[in-house]
């Protein structure tokens, strides 16, 4: 089993990765964990298995390497038992196998359901941690508790401080208790890198693709690899009790094509929760706008806004360019503003401005 310092030295000695010093920093910390996992687990009355090592909370900003250290951590423990998953697809998992637990009449259906994940894992690898759903936040100190105590070690990436979780949310003094479980249970590192290594992936390259044809699909299909590795799954979003799907999604990267967003009776709340759980959006397919999908074009334009005031990455396979998608019917005054964002989306500074 190969440690990650020796794996990020070849990788930057074949030219897979560059240089940087934040991301070497956080090395020693995935190592310490690796070291303590290669430990054998002791059975028996009178053998003690050794303490778990604490995990590691690693936040920063987007595109600076977090997912990436902690994908190719998780991709090299070989035998160890070890799952690698965004953190709210986990917390759908978890509330799915509560609601089944349920049905037999348990009093508490959080502790066999902890217990069957620590059962199948040694470490759980979370991309993203961020809460921001009140039944997540009330039952997720009492879940990692019992992950905890069962020996599991939690590695997670967020965009956030542990203090910020869950900031502003409804009775978020009933969550402050998981907050200091972070703590106590987890290394806190924040990643400093000046490079956004996501956005320099785009840099210089376009980001709207049209017309929608055979060749704005093949550069749109080019972006995805070079983001995702090509490598994706759903990610379903529960919002006011319904489901939103983005079809395809890895490493805060979605992708759908314009029907699965627009072409569903989705609102407001829908669009803002995919804001917040995205940091770049992929759409393909958007048609021309007006008379004969109003609805649709009316979803586009709530969505638009969403993204834009999240500054989320849009990029974007279109049958027009922004200012000939909508060019009749009811709206297309109104549509002159979302022209503009998308024109502004598209610049190569937008996101730091």
């Amino acid at each position: 089993m190969t440690n990650l310092r020796t794996l990020y030295d070849q990788m930057i000695s074949d030219g897979t990765l560059r240089p940087d010093p934040a991301q070497e920093a956080v090395i020693p910390e995935f190592d310490r964990i690796r070291t303590a996992l290669m430990q054998p687990v002791k059975k028996g009355f009178f053998r003690k298995a050794p303490e778990p090592p604490k995990g590691l909370y690693l936040w920063g900003g987007v595109g600076r390497g977090k997912s990436m250290l902690m994908d190719l951590f998780v991709q090299n423990l070989e035998n160890i038992p070890a799952r690698r998953v965004h953190f709210h697809a986990f917390m759908q998992e978890i509330h799915a196998a509560m609601h089944e637990v349920r049905k037999t009449g348990v009093d508490d259906a959080i502790a066999p359901v902890a217990a069957d994940v620590a059962a199948s894992v040694r470490l759980l690898a979370f991309d993203e941690m961020q809460i921001t759903d009140i039944t997540d936040a009330m039952i997720v100190g009492r879940l990692f508790e019992a992950l905890f105590a069962a020996g599991v070690v939690v590695i997670t990436t967020s965009n956030r401080i542990p203090d910020d979780l869950y900031k502003h949310g409804l009775n978020r003094d009933l969550f402050l208790p998981f907050i200091e479980l972070i703590k106590d249970r987890m290394v806190t590192h924040e990643l400093i890198s000046p490079t956004d290594y996501r956005q320099d992936r785009l840099a210089g390259s376009p980001v709207y693709f049209t017309p929608v044809n055979a060749d704005s699909r093949a550069q749109m299909d080019a972006v995805w690899r070079d983001l995702t590795g090509g490598e994706a799954g759903p990610l379903t979003l529960q919002v006011k009790g319904r489901d939103v799907v983005i079809p395809m999604f890895r490493n805060g990267v979605g992708r759908a094509r314009f029907h699965a967003l627009c072409g569903q009776p989705l609102g407001p709340a829908d669009y803002l929760a995919l804001a917040e759980a995205v940091r770049v959006l992929m759409l393909d397919d958007i048609p021309t706008l007006g008379r004969s999908n109003f609805n649709e074009a009316k979803r586009f334009v709530t969505l638009i806004d969403a993204l834009y005031e999240a500054r989320v990455r849009l990029i974007c396979s279109a049958a027009a360019t922004p200012e000939m998608l909508y060019l009749e019917g009811e709206g297309t005054f109104e549509f002159e503003r979302t022209a503009s964002r998308l024109r502004e989306m598209q610049s190569e500074d937008w996101i730091s401005g």
